[in-house]
């Protein structure tokens, strides 16, 4: 058999080997751990534009073994914007910690969702209207040199339990098409959910080699502007975007300055304010774990949670995924 034939057939196995491997369809809904539902519900509604969708209580022992709780009674509460999905959790029992007070931006704890408006001065006005809480300076327009990056605006900014958010607006020729059309609409839809990690290349490894997520985009941003967005002076950052066929995008934020971010703290429960929670659907569950190591996963009841099957994995740095099934 010829060399030629040869190198065909080993790749026409890979791929068939590839195809086989149980991968993430699609990103979200992306879940954060919050005191109270309500409150946190009609910020997101008032402010920000989303619509309730859906609650629901549940316990249990299968809710317990998928949160790693004792005695969890949760409240979940769905929102939407656009076409993509937030879940507010609400420990009903038991309580976790509340948010770090002195979390920084470059702490491997932080995560956000970017939410996508159409006009930034708009919605930052809006922001100012109701009184929120500063996480940047104020809103920043990223630099002509940055070619990846040149012209979006960005603006982070904290819920009422402290979770980060962001707003970001696109100019022309970047982002998602979807983005570029507002439909007269101030808040579109969320583009991704950001994380900050240690180590891109073993945030890789985790997400793109073992997940399966595809490398959609990257670039290396520092300066005034990068400084101010995210409040920590000197900032220079490596930021990879990752996406899956499907729902917002995974951003990993790798401080390349300044060293020192706090890894998440020892003993964090899903309980906790810090938590975050981001689904990865597959419609291989139990294939999906094998693959990364992780337990057997938890089998619950009809209980309006959407999804049947599931289990949480951490990364390399302790962000939380849902694996699970699809919707119900």
């Amino acid at each position: 058999m010829s060399l030629a034939r040869l190198v065909l057939l080993a790749l026409l196995l890979a791929a068939r080997v590839a195809a086989a491997e149980p991968g993430v369809a699609a990103v979200g809904p992306i879940a954060l751990t919050v005191s109270d539902a309500d409150r946190e519900a009609a910020f997101f509604a008032d402010v920000l534009g989303f619509a309730k969708t859906g609650e629901v209580e549940v316990a249990g022992d299968e809710v317990e073994r998928l949160t790693g709780v004792f005695g969890t009674r949760l409240r979940v509460v769905t929102l939407r914007l656009g076409s993509e999905t937030l879940e507010l959790h609400e420990f009903l029992a038991p309580r976790g910690r509340a948010f770090p007070e002195d979390s920084r931006g470059n702490d491997r704890w932080f995560q956000h969702v970017a939410i996508v408006v159409s006009d930034m001065a708009r919605a930052y006005a809006t922001l100012r209207a109701h009184d929120v809480t500063h996480a940047s300076t104020g809103p920043q327009r990223l630099p002509d040199w940055n070619a990846n990056a040149a012209g979006i605006e960005a603006f982070y900014f904290r819920d009422p339990d402290g979770h980060f958010l962001e707003l970001i607006s696109f100019p022309k020729g970047k982002g998602e098409a979807r983005w570029q059309n507002g439909d007269g609409k101030l808040f579109l839809g969320i583009d991704h959910t950001a994380i900050v990690v240690a180590d891109t290349d073993a945030s890789l490894a985790f997400y793109r080699d073992r997940l399966g997520l595809r490398v959609a985009g990257g670039s290396e941003n520092h300066g005034i502007e990068q400084e101010r967005l995210n409040n920590v002076f000197g900032a220079r950052l490596r930021i990879t975007t990752l996406r899956a066929p499907a729902g917002p995008g995974v951003e990993l934020l790798e401080y390349l300055a300044p060293q020192g971010g706090r890894p998440r703290p020892e003993g964090a429960r899903a309980n906790d304010l810090l938590h975050w929670e981001t689904a990865l659907v597959t419609e291989d569950v139990a294939g999906l774990a094998s693959r990364l190591g992780a337990g057997a996963p938890v089998e619950l009841p009809d209980d309006g949670l959407g999804f049947r099957e599931a289990l949480l994995v951490a990364d390399p740095d302790g962000h939380v995924m849902r694996v699970q099934g699809g919707a119900e």
